[in-house]
């Protein structure tokens, strides 16, 4: 709009030139000429800006939106065609998040019950089998030699530990802690398997007494720990964890931090499967996540989800 209200000012000066030219022999003042156009233009400049500016940030703001990042909304300022733009926007935004919601809340539930089928099948089917091959194992090492005695005990103690993978798989795929001794229960067991398998400290403060959470509230807690110390297991490098949750104002806060190698910018910036999904859940119970790099280096990973009572 400016280049073409500056076009058509220029134009209109140049005819003036060339009209007054022939028409008479006066000689035109040009400075006088130059100096209002340039007072015009800048009139015209200043009076377009405040009106058009909020295209630029919403144009931004197009680029840069994240639906797990929600309530990116803009001011609708402007004229009344860009400000009703902009507010088409916002409400846009607003159903993209709700459909989103709805859409991420019917996956993770899918994904629960599917985790919830493997787990049961895993202990209830491969678990039992393991048990009666030790069993069968037991009754065929009755009066045998020494040395096969010996390659007997050997494949018991494989067929305990591949036992024990079983439960842990099952116990990682649906917390059972969790549904029937509370969330400080199983952040507890969650700290102690992660040491245990890989043999980082783990240095945790539960706090005792919380608000009351829902049953989507400590799972996401539950799980944002969980995929926290694996992405730790995975890419951190660590030698010493921090596990904390605690109660907010209104909220409780789940804080996990490492002292590793920390976040690359690319992976700080847009995140990875696992903080996508992190992100995902925490979008889910109304809850803010931020991952960040920590104050002694590595990442912290904050999680803060209402309570039950928050209005």
């Amino acid at each position: 709009m400016f280049a073409i209200n500056a076009t058509l000012l220029l134009l209109g000066t140049v005819g003036l030139l060339v009209f007054r030219k022939h028409a008479s022999a006066v000689v035109v003042e040009l400075v006088d000429l130059a100096v209002a156009l340039v007072l015009l233009l800048a009139a015209n400049l200043v009076l377009l800006r405040p009106v058009l500016s909020p295209i630029d940030r919403l144009v931004e703001r197009m680029r840069t939106v994240d639906l797990l990042r929600p309530g990116q909304r803009l001011a609708e300022r402007g004229g009344a065609e860009v400000a009703e733009l902009v507010g088409a926007f916002n409400q846009m935004l607003d159903r993209l998040e709700a459909e989103r919601r709805d859409s991420s809340r019917r996956a993770l539930s899918a994904q629960e019950a599917e985790r919830l089928r493997i787990a049961q099948g895993l202990h209830d089917e491969v678990g039992q089998l393991l048990t009666g091959v030790l069993l069968q194992l037991d009754a065929v090492a009755v009066d045998e030699p020494a040395e096969r005695q010996r390659r007997i005990d050997e494949t018991k103690r494989a067929v305990r530990r591949a036992a024990e993978e079983v439960r842990r798989i099952a116990q990682e795929l649906r917390p059972a802690l969790l549904e029937h001794l509370g969330l400080v229960s199983a952040l507890t067991e969650l700290a102690r398997q992660f040491t245990e398998r890989t043999g980082i400290g783990v240095e945790t403060r539960l706090a005792p007494e919380l608000p009351p959470l829902s049953g989507e509230a400590e799972l996401a807690l539950y799980r944002v720990a969980q995929e926290g110390l694996t992405n730790i297991t995975r890419h951190a490098a660590a030698s010493r964890v921090e596990l904390s949750l605690e109660r907010g104002a209104g909220s409780v806060v789940l804080r996990l931090a490492d002292d590793g190698r920390g976040l690359g910018d690319e992976t700080e910036r847009n995140g990875t499967g696992g903080l996508r999904g992190m992100r995902e859940r925490a979008v889910l119970v109304g809850g803010a996540l931020a991952v960040t790099r920590g104050v002694r280096g590595g990442v912290e990973v904050r999680l803060e989800v209402p309570s039950e009572a928050t209005p």
